[in-house]
């Protein structure tokens, strides 16, 4: 019996896909479970359609977050932190804080998709990568500053 995997199956492969498997097995196991369904010709044609428009939001979310990392690597993202004379941070600024310093520019990005080589602890500029979506990768210049004019008293 031909089947369409609505889930992924260990030993047959993966959701959506069209798999032949006995009788018995379709009807008694993976049929109720919720596992797959009947392939017939209405099922096999508007799983296609799925597949299409699924490939097509994929490729408009794809579109957009490149023109959001180029958008991101042409801005420098300023983030001001509290320092003492020499220069060096009282605290680090966080994959968090640039989250922050993006918000206030109107780009919204998650804390978790930027990604520093390590914690920044002092002034100046560095370098970090935001994952912006499954292939697409931003390179963020950010700029470390002291807070206010009297930050070093």
């Amino acid at each position: 019996m031909k089947i369409i995997l609505r889930k992924d199956v260990a030993t047959l492969g993966d959701a959506g896909e069209v798999v032949t498997v006995k009788n018995g097995y379709a009807n008694n196991f993976l049929i109720p479970q919720g596992y797959a369904i009947r392939a017939t010709e209405g099922t096999i044609k508007a799983l296609e359609t799925e597949k299409k428009q699924q490939a097509r939001k994929i490729e408009l979310q794809r579109k957009n977050a490149r023109d959001l990392a180029a958008k991101l690597e042409q801005t420098p993202i300023k983030v001001l932190a509290k320092a003492g004379e020499s220069g060096k941070l009282f605290g680090t600024v966080t994959a968090g804080d640039i989250a922050e310093a993006l918000k206030q520019q109107g780009v919204e990005i998650d804390r978790r998709k930027i990604h520093l080589e390590a914690p920044i602890k002092t002034l100046g500029k560095f370098e970090a990568d935001a994952k912006l979506f499954m292939d697409v990768t931003a390179k963020l210049s950010i700029e470390v500053e002291a807070e206010g004019a009297s930050a070093a008293e």
